[in-house]
């Protein structure tokens, strides 16, 4: 992909299975932080009360069971790639704060009192509709533009059936591999 060797946010779109987060690490790969961290958050799995935490990280104390100093995701792939899978789920109050990594590149921790700077780029993936999300308030109009630099339209395999030979043979050395066989198609 030609995105690959530049910073730019990439919006991947696309039903649940088309491979948004395969396409996320393929960028990764083939950019110039390849070598640095590519984390993965699933914005919809990790309850929204964690969500924050987890992002940013949180200081000794910030809340019951803190007893340490725990780096969050940003933090991690700080260099790399944090790739934000199913972006439309992330609450609104949280949105805020991501559209404050975007345009400063730096973030605080959950009770922390100095910003941390970090340099990341930024990789999401929704199969949701943004525009109603937008219409329905349930989702920032200016974090919207922001996350939209470039976006991705990834169609359901259905409409691409040239692509399962190539995923099966994929899936065929996968698991040749896992289970030390000789399968072939």
């Amino acid at each position: 992909l030609q995105v690959s060797p530049t910073k730019t946010t990439v919006l991947l779109r696309g039903e649940s299975g088309t491979g948004k987060e395969l396409v996320a690490e393929f960028i990764h790969r083939n950019s110039p932080s390849a070598d640095r961290p590519f984390v993965k958050v699933n914005c919809a799995a990790i309850p929204r009360d964690l969500l924050e935490a987890e992002l940013f990280g949180y200081e000794k104390g910030a809340f019951t069971g803190a007893h340490k100093t725990k780096p969050g995701r940003f933090e991690i792939a700080h260099k790399g790639t944090i790739f934000l899978d199913e972006i439309g789920d992330m609450p609104l109050d949280l949105q805020s704060k991501l559209l404050h990594v975007l345009e400063q590149h730096e973030f605080m921790r959950v009770g922390g009192v100095h910003n941390i700077k970090v340099d990341v780029r930024i990789v999401c993936a929704t199969n949701r509709d943004l525009e109603k999300a937008l219409e329905t308030g349930q989702m920032r109009d200016d974090l919207y533009y922001r996350l939209n630099e470039i976006t991705i339209h990834l169609p359901p395999l259905r409409e691409r059936k040239i692509d399962i030979p190539l995923i099966l043979e994929h899936l065929l050395q996968k698991y040749n591999r896992i289970y030390n066989k000789t399968f072939d198609s």
